[in-house]
């Protein structure tokens, strides 16, 4: 039986998703504030998450970087503010998507079980077509190994942190080197189908891999580069 786990300030919210989990056959663990849902994670070991970000104690932000920092476990974070910069912050720490406040609970349900779909294919050895590495999880260039297995990212033998859709993003593009994406295109096959977000995200995510990238110094055989009016590729000399 799968566990989902519920981090929620408002027990009526709480209570309502506990009823719909429970009807998938889910076993559930809430949590009502910030301060504990950390140990209650670790506790519980759950399957997924369901994030408020409006927390008492610690808000929604830095649990996702607690968990982040040990488990790579689905979180869905839920939000009452519209802001755009909250769902890239949220993206961004590792949350594999969001739910605006009010909700439809058949809406979220259905968003969880596509987030769990996308995690299942993924660890039963779901491949993507490979460059120049024998292992499906390994993008290798010059100065560069993207390491999906390990969420590792190596540029000129310097170890570079990512979070973890930063990297998925930059390993998605260099496992189709030379090969054109439309933002929209990047958001399907990293956020996922079903992924309701903005062009934005994508910009984002691409402007911080790139800083990265190149702190970590010169790779003159890759860039990931900007195709105007279309959107990204990693291109390789």
């Amino acid at each position: 039986m799968k566990k989902a786990l519920i981090i929620d300030d408002d027990p009526n919210i709480s209570e309502l998703l506990r009823l719909y989990f429970d009807k998938d056959g889910f076993a559930v663990i809430s949590c009502l504030d910030g301060d504990s849902a950390f140990e209650t994670f670790r506790s519980s070991e759950p399957d997924v998450v369901i994030l408020d970000l409006m927390l008492p104690g610690k808000d929604g932000f830095d649990i996702m970087r607690e968990i982040r920092r040990i488990s790579q476990v689905p979180i869905v974070m839920l939000t009452a503010r519209g802001d755009t910069l909250d769902k890239v912050v949220g993206l961004e720490l590792g949350a594999d998507d969001y739910v605006q406040k009010p909700f439809e609970p058949k809406e979220l349900m259905a968003r969880v079980k596509a987030v769990l779909r996308r995690t299942e294919a993924n660890t039963s050895g779901a491949q993507l077509s490979q460059p120049r590495s024998a292992r499906s999880e390994v993008a290798e260039y010059p100065n560069l190994i993207v390491d999906k297995s390990r969420y590792s990212v190596i540029v000129n033998e310097r170890e570079i942190e990512m979070p973890p859709k930063e990297l998925e993003l930059l390993f998605f593009l260099a496992m189709h080197p030379n090969r054109v994406f439309t933002r929209e295109q990047l958001l399907e096959n990293v956020w996922g189908y079903d992924f309701y977000g903005e062009s934005r995200t994508v910009d984002v995510h691409i402007k911080r891999i790139r800083e990265k990238l190149d702190d970590a110094g010169d790779h003159p055989s890759w860039m990931i580069k900007t195709v105007w009016g279309v959107g990204y590729k990693f291109e390789t000399v």
